[in-house]
């Protein structure tokens, strides 16, 4: 995963708007921007919180209790859109990492 987060930035000063979860200080995550998908922008991770957002064009979204390996194998997925929509997007009851029914952290 080392590889993975070889182009992340920290993300100091900068607080986003996350849909369903409200204002977010980035500068605990490891973020990254993403130029090879049509509809996914950014990826930011806290690690110690297991805790992802991910910019779908101009919406930031939150997944909870995410573990790093998931995250490591989205950013190096071949489509990281089809990644997306395989393994992290809600289906059903809201998906393996809907904040709604996992721990959200509070920063």
């Amino acid at each position: 995963m080392t590889a993975s987060l070889a182009g992340a930035t920290g993300a100091a000063a900068e607080t986003i708007d996350v849909k369903y979860y409200g204002k977010l200080d980035l500068a605990p995550f490891a973020c990254t921007d993403i130029s090879r998908s049509s509809f996914i922008n950014r990826a930011c991770y806290d690690k110690s919180q297991q805790f992802m957002v991910v910019q779908l064009r101009s919406v930031y979204y939150p997944y909870c209790e995410m573990p790093a390996a998931t995250f490591g194998a989205f950013l190096a997925a071949p489509s990281m859109g089809h990644y997306y929509n395989a393994n992290i997007r809600g289906s059903g009851s809201g998906g393996p990492f809907d904040c709604r029914t996992h721990r959200a952290p509070k920063y």
